[in-house]
């Protein structure tokens, strides 16, 4: 086991990093963590591996962690690669999930934020015989969300 290992944050790569982060902010709480971040120079390329890469963007506190807790990292590159069509199955990173009191109604006020409907909302007993409410939708940028509810 690595040694002090907490997690920190999760990033996500937007076309418009001000845009998403309203998105996040509005629908689901989020809060800003300053400074805006702005980075660029021979470090960020090194790092990137990217050469003339600047990145732009602000962490956002996840809702329900207290001021501690993990982010949310919405940037931008100047240089982007054309993202994949949205899909639930990819290999790699899936989704970014929040429990919400009202599966449905979240999935609406996703919808009516220029957010995309994946699947249907569901209602299924989990592995701990729990019933569970989720969807998948996506964020205006097509990142996939899942919307669920607190096992009862």
């Amino acid at each position: 086991m690595i040694s002090g290992a907490v997690y920190g944050h999760t990033n996500l790569i937007a076309r418009d990093w001000k845009a998403s982060s309203r998105f996040y902010q509005d629908l689901f709480g989020c809060v800003p963590v300053p400074p805006v971040r702005d980075f660029k120079g021979p470090d960020l390329e090194l790092g990137t591996g990217i050469s003339g890469a600047e990145l732009r963007g602000e962490h956002l506190r996840l809702p329900g962690h207290g001021p501690e807790g993990p982010t949310l990292e919405i940037f931008n590159y100047n240089i982007l690669l054309e993202a994949p069509e949205a899909a639930v199955n990819r290999p790699g990173f899936g989704h970014i999930a929040f429990i919400v009191d009202d599966v449905p109604a979240a999935r609406e006020a996703v919808l009516a934020a220029g957010g995309k409907s994946i699947g249907e909302v569901v209602t299924l007993t989990n592995a701990l015989g729990k019933r569970l409410t989720w969807v998948y939708v996506t964020d205006p940028e097509g990142n996939v969300i899942e919307l669920q509810s607190r096992p009862k």
